[in-house]
């Protein structure tokens, strides 16, 4: 295997990556290259900060690895490789009446990076989180190979779901599938007035699907202020899909300055009607909407962006609130702020989700950005909840191992899983996530 010197970025563009990569096609060859050197596996780099970097070091590159091993239609139970991406699961398999039973915000995330950051979905509050859903996987580790699952090295697969890949190369997985009505979603959107109007339609709300816009630059009586998307799968004919387009460059400062960012969050609060609407998506539109806009991460310019992602349990909603003051009077926000209900679904000891609220703010990356989300990190620790590290780029261990009460679960089982720390990455040195203390 031939390895090429390659610069990467996280999403956020704000931490870069230099080292040597491989790229391999087959399972034979990723087992070569595990037992020659092991080292990390990255995905599409999708993860907002230094999650999937190893800056200095050599990574393996899954995205070829991106094959379906095996289908049951009657059970919906699939098997791929690490480097398949959700997106393209829904396109194949919708049309059958299956789906992935959580899937991001973006299509690209592949199955290997689901698992290692045990993301959410738009459903959360009703099916939990992605590990949840893994039947078993394979792990690699130098010349170990071995299939684990919930039951089966029951620690080392909560290590390893939400776990970064600190316990070795997820190769491959088999997955439970979900039934669906079609690939085309019913979608219903309304104006959701402020804060607690916004809480209310949560926890009231029956959906299968749900995520709501916030215009995080709105005060007074108007704070929370935005529009709730509940959504359903059905089945009929296909709207025509829009055109991607694409950022060709990187966008110059005052394209999200704070008249141009309050302007739009106005626009698009204003697009739905007073009386709602419900309307025909395609299943990747409702799904993965910034995915249709190629690059989209050069809209924040060249100096890159951070997200602000944390959930605070149900009952410190206020804190959450609290939070969302401090952004609007900061003027930092950009218009990409989500908030969703989750419940209480988690697969793995590092997983980010608890049953509470989650918010998620984009900050273009400059001046007084960083205090800004600290403060916004110390309100959270505060509040019970945790940083979504998928996300993270800034907070600190001493932030951090407080948040996750099985930290220390993690570390004893990454120490046996990797005792030389050789899947060790950016985010793991930053944090210090392999020392318990």
């Amino acid at each position: 295997m031939r390895w090429k010197t390659a610069d990467y970025a996280g999403w956020g563009r704000v931490h870069t990556a230099n080292g040597e990569m491989a790229r391999p096609e087959r399972a034979s060859a990723l087992e070569a290259i595990l037992k020659e050197e092991p080292c990390p596996a990255i995905g599409m780099c999708r993860s907002y900060g230094d999650t999937s970097l190893n800056d200095g070091g050599r990574a393996i590159d899954m995205t070829r690895m991106n094959r379906v091993l095996g289908f049951d239609e009657t059970t919906g139970i699939l098997e791929v490789e690490g480097g398949c991406q959700i997106g393209e699961l829904a396109r194949i398999f919708a049309p059958r009446g299956w789906l992935p039973a959580v899937m991001p915000g973006t299509g690209f995330a592949t199955v290997a990076g689901c698992i290692a950051n045990d993301v959410h979905g738009k459903n959360h509050h009703g099916i939990g989180s992605f590990g949840q859903h893994v039947i078993s996987m394979t792990l690699l580790n130098g010349d170990k190979k071995q299939v684990i699952s919930p039951k089966r090295n029951a620690g080392l697969f909560k290590a390893t779901v939400g776990g970064l890949g600190q316990t070795g190369v997820i190769a491959s997985a088999k997955l439970q599938m979900i039934p669906c009505k079609g690939d085309v979603m019913m979608v219903t959107e309304r104006r959701i007035e402020g804060w607690d109007e916004f809480l209310d339609a949560f926890d009231t709300s029956k959906a299968t699907y749900s995520v709501g816009w916030i215009d995080a630059t709105a005060k007074g009586a108007a704070l929370g202020r935005g529009i709730l998307e509940e959504g359903e799968t059905g089945a009929g004919l296909i709207p025509k899909p829009k055109k991607s387009k694409s950022v060709p460059f990187n966008a110059p400062a005052f394209a999200l300055s704070k008249p141009i960012v309050r302007l739009f969050n106005k626009m698009y609060y204003g697009r739905v009607p007073k009386s709602g609407r419900t309307s025909v998506k395609p299943i990747s539109e409702f799904f993965f909407p910034l995915d249709a806009i190629h690059n989209w991460n050069r809209l924040y310019g060249k100096r890159g962006f951070h997200q602000f992602q944390c959930v605070v349990p149900l009952d410190q909603a206020d804190a959450l609130r609290e939070m969302l003051v401090k952004i609007a009077n900061s003027g930092m926000a950009s218009p990409l702020a989500v908030l969703k209900r989750m419940g209480a679904g988690r697969a793995g000891y590092m997983s980010f989700p608890m049953e509470g609220y989650t918010l998620a703010v984009d900050f273009p990356n400059r001046a007084g950005a960083e205090a800004l989300i600290h403060m916004l990190e110390e309100m959270t620790l505060h509040a019970g909840g945790r940083l979504y590290l998928a996300k993270d780029a800034l907070a600190t261990g001493r932030r951090v191992k407080p948040m996750y009460n099985e930290h220390a679960k993690f570390v004893a089982e990454v120490a046996k899983a990797d005792p030389k720390g050789h899947f060790t990455t950016d985010i793991i040195r930053r944090l210090d996530l392999r020392s318990e203390t």
